[in-house]
């Protein structure tokens, strides 16, 4: 198959697993705390009242590019670059940092910088946390994999971190740069997508728990703005989320089929 990534690629082995799918709601919060990101890349969306269809969108499209043809991913990128290239404006309020009249455009590579973090971070912080963890190499590869992930939705090496060392630093200066809002539009929409999806009855109880875990696993920065509570000290939700994440990382996921477990290659 002509893809973009090979078998034993960093993105491969990692993006495959299908416990990452915890990893998106994570990164559309953090996505959703830049009031920029919200206005380009957010609310120009159709899915203003359905957040899980961009999740479900982002998902179909990252899977394309890591596990289908060339062909596929590139139609499903030119698709969403054009998108991008129509959402701009200018914000209608102030939102932190930014007053009302700042102009924002989903194709500013600022933006989809920060989109791309979003889900590099969360890619790896879901994955050492409930499947095992990266050396630093690892990680290198993966930046690496990634910034062609950056290449393909609209970016150029220049308008991206050139190694770890460099995405380290990236994130040290966002979360210190004071351009990370939630407004209240964010954190209404935030508490839709995490605490009320359309799942049936029965699942609400592995609902509450992913929720817990999505929540927990947030940058503090920001999941401090959303307001989530009540939540037990940083101490306490460490010792929990670690607890259960040891055992999804020791006594679940290595008894699952590889069919079930793995996004298979299409």
């Amino acid at each position: 198959m002509d893809g973009y990534f090979a078998a034993d690629s960093m993105l491969r082995r990692v993006q495959g697993e299908r416990v990452l799918m915890i990893a998106g709601p994570r990164a559309l919060l953090m996505q959703a705390a830049h009031p920029l990101a919200v206005e380009g890349l957010l609310a120009h969306t159709t899915e203003l009242d359905d957040p899980y269809t961009r999740l479900r969108r982002t998902a179909e499209v990252m899977t394309a590019i890591g596990f289908e043809s060339r062909e596929k991913a590139d139609r499903m990128t030119r698709r969403v670059r054009a998108m991008h290239r129509r959402a701009r404006g200018v914000l209608a309020a102030d939102a932190g940092p930014f007053p009302a009249g700042t102009p924002y455009a989903a194709d500013d590579p600022a933006l989809l910088m920060w989109v791309l973090f979003t889900l590099v971070d969360s890619g790896l912080v879901v994955y050492e946390r409930f499947v095992a963890t990266l050396d630093r190499e690892e990680k290198e590869r993966y930046w690496a994999d990634f910034r062609v992930v950056g290449n393909l939705f609209g970016l150029d090496d220049g308008d991206m971190p050139g190694d770890l060392d460099a995405l380290d630093a990236y994130r040290l200066e966002m979360y210190e740069s004071g351009d990370l809002h939630v407004s209240d539009w964010a954190r209404t929409q935030a508490r839709s997508i995490v605490l009320d999806p359309p799942v049936p009855i029965h699942l609400r109880p592995l609902v509450e728990a992913v929720n817990y875990v999505t929540v927990a696993l947030l940058p503090a920065v920001i999941r401090d703005q959303y307001g989530f509570s009540p939540l037990p000290p940083a101490p306490v939700r460490r010792l929990t989320v670690g607890a259960w994440a040891e055992y999804v990382k020791r006594g679940v996921l290595p008894f699952v089929p590889g069919r079930l477990r793995r996004i298979p290659v299409g």
